[in-house]
């Protein structure tokens, strides 16, 4: 006999159908065990039709109470046997047997009475369809339809990153208007509270639902690939994450186009890929914008498109006519190969209303319609009282509306004779038609991913003659070349180049001295000095030991040197050294176009220079403080010292030249000379009350005067120099250390050079290298230990050429995956083509 099959447990692999298959073959013992075993076998056939809505717990305690049920039958039947073998006690002594053994039987009668030809029809039908069932789920041609599902599925969320039109395999799509049940009917095929809720608008982006079947899991695991979130088992936070996300979408908009992707793992659920989308709305409200209606249709009208499967929700207790789910997928789908018909709230009507509606033939489906129930009306849960009662939730609320669908059903079995009814069947339905439609588009994508991988790799060739990269080869690659570029430097920048770069800064200094004791003596009409002079005597005393006022000038010229902080200068001067190598490095990489690489960079060498600043600072100027007090000089120093002395006046004369030159072809020549000589009068007539800015200069501005002052300072420092430079490289008094006094250019240079051979030696140890040592280890810290994947990703794309060039490396190796991928399956869907011919009927029956 067929009937309507109606059980509201999860569909698994693997069901255990054992024990109820025992207990209905019961039902079957010979006829002559007589009528009490023909009771209890209906008794015990009810009990495992019970036992089928109730989860693993309930079946362990219906098998443990039926094999004391077996136990007590058994030893009944053992009594009757004594009895009759005895001739006597059978009939007679009323209800005084000890056993109750009439009493059973009387009851046993009475049932059969009753009963017996109905529960018959039930045990056979229950039969057939557990048989079937069981068939149908260790049939390996099954087996293969759910691996080749999944599989598929992985292969399709692949390809949902790649930006193709014709590259994609299906999702199922469910559409429905705000109050059809569409959230309900996917949280029922998941079995948990998950979707938000509110009383507007919630669902604001599409909802892109991956569902695994692991059942190797303990529990439901929900993930959001996107955030970066995963192992979530609190399904109420699931749901917060989700409202959440809508809610992001501002109220002006109200809809956006960008999906939400979820994947729930669990032991319970089918493989399927479904989106959720926003349900259609009849009018805006007064808060929601005046074009919601348009977008929400244009947004669904996307995601219908072929080849998705189109899940068109309507409520039974509203006209198909007037469905909004029906009407749009009869335009995405006009002949309705691709809609499958979901009809809520079967309970809500009369059940001969309700089948009219399942067996509609005015809009009718190839794929027809199921008939579901997602809510248990009112169901409660009792806390310990009767008064004490609270709404069902979570993974109670789907058991208790499984329960009243199975018993709704169950109740009006023949109301819905012929009809496909149950969430159970719809979730069997939706996995045999995303299969189905699933292997139908394997070929076509198999051929549009050959195409456009042909084209992007001929574009890769091309463009970038095949050269693999990804970000963190890019990445490395250009942190490989700057520390390659500091071993360079640690071979080019050693104690030879600091020494040459800090006795160059203090050669600087010896001359900025110089020129505050020695030198300069700016132009005066108030006080006539004639520095030239003082300079000539210096160079005419005899003995220079008895003259204090020339020691006293440059012991305290000396001091100045070895007192300005050498420490703290060397140290500045070669950290700042550093930092521009450092950025000339990065200059001559690709890292050049990433501001904050470059910014890394700069902070990774400031951060290993810096945690040695300050000791090597005070290290040199500790070492360096002998000179403050005593001085000690060699030949060899001062004849090198000599030498350079000689170098620097000769560079210092020529500057001096040039600066000249330059304020006279700014001022031109003969008025500069005009100017000049104006105020050289002035100086030897002494007529200094004359107010060099009135109009009494002849008609010289300010201007013009100062240009002549500078004119006449450069003049005479640069006589000055000439003479000064004459007396050191020729003079006598100049060839020996002892002629330092008459000569403290050539002994400020020797004092310079010892300071600063003194400061390279920790320099180069406290400083350069620790820097060589660890800033290559500072780079790998903040590159490769602290930048995660999507980190290193964003920063390789910031180059608009490394962009494309990764971007198009990664669609030509997603490509390739997807088609070995789709390769496999076609060779599994090959070895299987002969077994699904043979049972076409069996697994595609609505074909």
């Amino acid at each position: 006999m067929n009937s309507a099959r109606f059980n509201s447990r999860l569909i698994v692999p693997t069901r255990k159908f054992v024990f109820a298959k025992i207990l209905a073959r019961a039902a079957k013992a010979p006829a002559y065990i007589g009528g009490s075993v023909l009771a209890g076998g209906s008794y015990v056939a009810y009990k495992a039709e019970q036992a089928s809505s109730y989860t693993q717990e309930k079946l362990s305690q219906i098998k443990d109470f039926a094999d004391g049920f077996f136990d007590k039958t058994g030893e009944f039947l053992k009594g009757m046997g004594r009895s009759d073998s005895g001739g006597s006690g059978g009939n007679g002594g009323g209800g005084s047997d000890g056993n109750g053994g009439n009493v059973t039987t009387l009851g046993a009668a009475a049932a059969v009475g009753l009963s017996a030809e109905d529960d018959e029809e039930e045990e056979e039908a229950e039969l057939e369809e557990e048989e079937d069932d069981e068939e149908f789920e260790n049939d390996e041609t099954q087996n293969h339809m759910l691996n080749l599902t999944r599989q598929m599925i992985e292969i399709r969320n692949l390809l949902s990153s790649i930006d193709h039109d014709g590259i994609k395999l299906p999702s199922i799509v469910v559409i429905g208007s705000q109050s059809s049940g569409k959230s309900s009917v996917l949280e029922s095929i998941v079995g948990q509270e998950f979707l938000p809720k509110g009383s507007n608008m919630v669902t604001r982006r599409p909802i892109e639902l991956t569902l695994v079947n692991t059942p190797e899991s303990a529990a439901n695991v929900a993930e959001f690939p996107a955030l970066k979130m995963y192992n979530l088992t609190d399904f109420e936070q699931v749901q917060k994450i989700l409202f959440d996300l809508n809610m992001a979408v501002p109220e002006s908009e109200a809809i956006s186009n960008d999906p939400i992707q979820v994947t729930i793992k669990s032991p319970t659920v089918p493989d399927l890929s479904l989106v959720d989308l926003p349900g259609y709305i009849q009018i805006e409200a007064a808060d929601q914008p005046t074009q919601l209606k348009n977008k929400i249709r244009d947004l669904c009208n996307r995601y219908l498109e072929a080849p998705n499967v189109i899940l068109a929700i309507s409520a039974a207790d509203v006209d198909l006519a007037n469905s909004s789910a029906l009407r749009a997928s009869r335009v995405a789908d006009p002949r309705g190969e691709r809609t499958i018909g979901v009809v809520t709230k079967l309970d809500l009507v009369d059940p001969e209303q309700a089948r009219k509606i399942l067996t509609n033939k005015k809009y009718p489906l190839r794929l027809g319609y199921v008939g579901v129930i997602t809510k248990a009306p009112n169901a409660i849960k009792s806390s310990g009282t009767l008064f004490s009662r609270k709404n069902l939730t979570g993974h109670q609320a789907f058991v208790a509306q499984q329960n009243f669908e199975y018993g709704y059903l169950r109740e009006h079995k023949d109301d819905f004779y012929q009809c496909n009814v149950g969430t159970r069947n719809l979730r069997r339905k939706l996995m045999k038609v995303l299969e189905r439609t699933m292997a139908a588009s394997l070929r076509p994508t198999h051929l549009a991913i050959q195409s456009e991988l042909e084209e992007t790799a001929y574009q890769f060739k091309v463009e970038f003659n095949d050269r693999p990269l990804t970000p963190e080869m890019y990445l490395a690659n250009n942190i490989d070349m700057i520390k390659l570029g500091v071993k360079e430097l640690s071979h080019n920048f050693s104690r030879p180049e600091l020494r040459a770069l800090l006795k160059n800064e203090l050669d600087q200094k010896v001359l900025d001295l110089l020129a505050e004791r020695y030198w300069n003596k700016p132009f005066d009409l108030k006080k006539n000095s004639n520095v030239e002079l003082d300079l000539r005597e210096l160079a005419k005393i005899t003995n220079i030991d008895d003259d204090i006022y020339w020691h006293k000038k440059l012991d305290l010229t000396t001091g100045s040197l070895t007192k300005l902080g050498v420490g703290r200068l060397s140290t500045n001067l070669i950290t700042n050294a550093l930092f521009t190598e450092v950025e000339n490095l990065v200059d001559n990489t690709q890292l050049r176009n990433h501001p904050m690489a470059k910014a890394a960079v700069k902070e990774a060498a400031k951060n290993v220079l810096g945690a040695k600043y300050y000791s090597t600072a005070d290290q040199v100027e500790n070492c360096i403080k002998p000179y403050k007090y005593e001085i000690e000089l060699e030949d060899r120093e001062w004849q090198t010292s000599k030498e350079n002395a000689v170098n620097l006046l000769r560079e210092e004369i020529k500057q001096c030249d040039e600066v000249y030159q330059n304020l006279k072809n700014q001022v031109g020549g003969r008025k500069l000379q005009q100017v000049v000589t104006y105020l050289e009068k002035l100086k030897q007539s002494q007529e200094s009350d004359i107010d060099l800015t009135s109009n009494e200069t002849l008609g010289f501005s300010p201007t013009l005067i100062q240009r002549g002052k500078d004119a006449i300072f450069l003049k005479d420092r640069a006589a000055l120099l000439k003479m000064r430079y004459s007396i050191v490289k020729n003079s006598k008094m100049c060839k020996k250390k002892e002629g330092k006094y008459q000569c403290p250019e050539i002994f400020l240079d020797a004092v310079a050079s010892k300071i600063t051979s003194t400061a390279i030696l920790f320099l180069n140890v406290e400083l350069l290298s620790d820097f060589y040592y660890n800033f290559p280890r500072e780079l790998d810290q903040r590159f490769f230990n602290t930048m995660t994947a999507e980190e290193i990703e964003r920063f390789a794309k910031e180059d608009p050429k490394i962009k494309k060039h990764i971007e198009l490396q990664q669609r030509k190796d997603l490509l390739e995956n997807a088609l070995s991928k789709i390769e496999s399956v076609l060779a599994i869907q090959r070895t299987t083509e002969p077994q699904k011919d043979d049972k076409k009927s069996s697994i595609f029956p609505w074909k």
